[in-house]
């Protein structure tokens, strides 16, 4: 049998793409219709094209009870304009259609398959509330782009638990000090909520502490934890925030930006080991094109001669020469060491290898002349060393190593100060730029920016 040969798609066309939704488009109608299996998929396949919002939102809120979810829930399906789907109405909507009692993963999955589902979205509410249960839905077909998880400590749900109050005429709920109604005329008709006695109560909250590791497992990839013991405005705006984003292509091209010190060369390779993505050091692409005596080479070495550093079209030209290349187009890259100001920002997104992940690493001026202070180089290998992240493999390698002159602390300084001045204007070229608290230690960091790599 041949050997299959993943078809190669150029750099422009990806930027393209990434642009239009077109992987998000191609992958959410291959899921829509192997899940329904439409007798005639090409009809199928148009009247999901007609919708009047292709994007409609397909999303599960979760918790503890007393966490908030109704509320949360309720609020999105009206704003998003999408069903709400409660564990209430699914037994009320059973009960109205057959004396037979179905599973709940089955009703969930005739719930979502009708028509308003189908056109407007949904918000599923408290459902899965176990791991078999999701891995149920899953195999169903039932898979969501959004999964919130909300969470807060025991003491704080018995408190919520006691001060619930309703109202009996829209069946919203309130809380005598976390969400109060202004509404007068509304306040004076709550009633003091019905729920399971507290032996019942404390019974569900502990099932769901042995259950939310695996639902965690289930959607780690679409998932978000919220702390709800916080402002109910505050708590909403952050669930709000992250079902409006859209999850990315599957082939990343990513730039990490931040001042020296702050540990992109480090993260980069950690994203490389861990993704099979391609490192792209700008500094070492431009020793390596120095070196390879071409003519490009040759005007690069010049500026490297008289200490300057090479202007932004020669970089450009070294960049296009690698991300051009098979294994980039399809493994995906981590970019850093350029750009370093607006107008290397703007000559970048002009070329055809935008970034479509941006992060920023923060980190104090001090904190980086300290960290700065620790690296080292092997005059031999050329290879970069750092005392804490990354030590030499050898007392050997660790007794010939040497502090470059850009890495002592007086040149330091001096391109912090350069760095401080254009990082708003870099900023500025990416609005969607994630900003990344730097100051912990490397492995906080790695996972603080692997949490937000499927999304804007």
């Amino acid at each position: 049998m041949e050997k299959m040969v993943k078809p190669l798609i150029p750099p422009h066309m990806s930027v393209y793409a990434d642009k239009h939704g077109v992987f998000h488009l191609l992958q959410s109608l291959v899921s829509s219709v192997l899940t329904d299996q439409p007798d005639d998929p090409v009809s199928y396949l148009i009247s999901v094209l007609q919708r009047s919002s292709f994007n409609i939102p397909r999303i599960m809120v979760l918790g503890p009870p007393a966490v908030g979810k109704h509320t949360v829930a309720s609020k999105l399906s009206a704003e998003l304009r999408a069903v709400h789907v409660t564990p209430e109405s699914l037994l009320k909507d059973q009960s109205e259609l057959s004396t037979q009692q179905l599973p709940v993963e089955q009703r969930v999955h005739q719930r979502l398959r009708e028509v308003d589902c189908f056109n407007r979205g949904w918000v599923l509410e408290g459902i899965p509330q176990t791991r078999l249960q999701a891995l149920t839905l899953q195999q169903a077909g039932v898979v969501p782009d959004h999964v919130v998880i909300l969470e807060a400590s025991d003491d704080v749900l018995l408190e919520r638990r006691e001060g619930k109050l309703v109202d009996p005429l829209t069946g919203d709920v309130y809380h005598q000090t976390f969400i109060w109604q202004a509404n007068d005329i509304i306040a004076q008709r709550l009633e003091k909520g019905r729920g399971p006695s507290e032996t019942q109560y404390l019974a569900e909250l502990q099932r769901f502490r042995g259950e939310v590791t695996g639902l965690r497992s289930a959607y780690q990839h679409v998932l978000k934890i919220i702390n709800s013991d916080q402002p109910h405005a505050d708590v909403y705006q952050q669930v709000l925030a992250f079902v409006r984003t859209r999850h990315r292509s599957r082939t990343p091209r990513i730039l990490l930006l931040g001042p020296p010190g702050s540990g992109k060369s480090h993260q980069a390779r950690l994203l490389s080991e861990k993704y099979k993505m391609l490192d792209v050091c700008c500094d070492q692409l431009i020793s390596s094109a120095a070196a390879d005596g071409s003519s490009l080479g040759e005007k690069i070495q010049s500026y490297l001669d008289d200490e300057q550093p090479a202007p932004d079209d020669l970089v450009l030209q070294v960049l296009e020469r690698h991300l051009s290349q098979v294994d980039f187009s399809s493994r995906g890259w981590i970019l850093h060491g350029f750009p370093r100001d607006l107008q290397g920002a703007l000559r970048l997104q002009e070329s055809q290898h935008q970034p479509n992940r941006v992060f920023f690493l923060e980190l104090t001026d001090d904190v980086c002349v300290e960290r700065i202070s620790l690296r080292a180089t092997d005059p031999v290998s050329g290879e970069r060393f750092h005392a804490v992240t990354r030590p030499a493999l050898s007392s050997e390698i660790q007794n010939r190593l040497e502090t470059r002159p850009e890495d002592r602390t007086h040149t330091v300084t001096h391109t912090l100060n350069q760095c401080r001045t254009h990082t708003a204007a870099l900023q500025s070229v990416y609005p969607d730029v994630v900003l990344i608290d730097a100051d912990q230690d490397p492995h906080s960091v790695f996972e603080a920016l692997e949490s937000r790599l499927n999304s804007v």
